[in-house]
């Protein structure tokens, strides 16, 4: 089976650029309208990450039900570094 890759960036090169892009916009010396695109990118980055989560998050809801169905609360512990 083949895994067909995205258009979106993964989470994690979404969440550099966005870093990136704040930083240029901080620095205050793009033209007005190079910090308006800067500004769309983000905000498409932005939801990109979000739905990203949201999607970690329920497939976290799933593998956390029961035999049954129920919701089954656990505590979460980070694997330990080695």
């Amino acid at each position: 089976m083949t895994r067909q890759k995205s258009a979106t960036p993964d989470f994690e090169a979404a969440l550099a650029e966005l870093e990136q892009i704040v930083e240029r916009l901080e620095q205050g010396e793009l033209s007005l309208e190079e910090s308006l695109r800067q500004f769309a990118r983000g905000v498409e980055l932005t939801r990109s990450c979000q739905k990203a989560l949201r999607q970690a998050e329920q497939k976290i809801s799933i593998l956390s039900r029961g035999p049954s169905g129920e919701a089954i609360e656990q505590e979460f512990t980070p694997p330990a570094e080695d």
